[in-house]
């Protein structure tokens, strides 16, 4: 059986060998067919802003295209292309902390705010779905990124290791205290019966 790392090579060797044999234009028209929706969730994954992740994800794709030719080979394509990806949003990241006032503290008071709202709940029930992408939010960054992937986006362990740049065991473990934390905020809300979520998708 093959590796993951040997999965994710075997896939794009039809773009390698086309970098090998000196046609970066075709090469990276397919790895733009094959990639630019992939970069673009990985975006909104981590910035969670569409419009700055179609600003980000545009930059990351200019600069695989710039970068084509020293591509090396050390990194399957997909692990070298996704490590583009992640260093654009992290700039972005940079980028929008400076320009941001709030401090620490204020933004964790605003959290625990939206989560006090979210008991509070409205004069109208709320739908299970919702709620659920509600408390998703809020759980700690690295928790929710790589819950979205995997959940979300129908990731396997090994593309969401490889898309942000962490072991396997990381991604599990990151997963499992998701599980653990998403369960706990349902049971203090009461919403820990099996049956209420299979009644919502009726």
């Amino acid at each position: 059986m093959q590796s993951a790392p040997a999965d994710a090579a075997a896939q794009d060797r039809d773009i390698v060998a086309l970098l090998q044999g000196g046609v970066p234009e075709a090469a990276f028209q397919r790895t733009l067919a094959r990639y630019q929706d992939k970069v673009y969730r990985l975006c909104c994954t981590l910035l969670r802003d569409p419009t700055a992740a179609e600003d980000a994800a545009q930059e990351s794709l200019v600069r695989i295209w710039k970068a084509m030719g020293s591509y090396d080979g050390r990194a399957s394509l997909s692990t070298w292309i996704y490590a583009i990806t992640r260093n654009r949003c992290l700039t972005a990241i940079a980028r929008r902390r400076e320009l941001a006032s709030l401090s620490d503290a204020a933004v964790e008071a605003e959290a625990e705010a939206q989560v006090q709202e979210v008991d509070a709940g409205g004069s109208e029930p709320q739908d299970m779905s919702a709620t659920l992408r509600e408390l998703v939010d809020l759980l700690p960054e690295r928790y929710r990124r790589t819950l979205l992937l995997f959940y979300y986006e129908d990731r396997s362990v090994s593309e969401v290791a490889s898309m942000l740049g962490m072991p396997e065991g990381t991604v599990k473990t990151s997963l499992f205290r998701a599980r653990a934390a998403l369960a706990e905020q349902l049971r203090r809300r009461g919403l820990d019966d099996p049956r209420d979520w299979l009644e919502a998708g009726r």
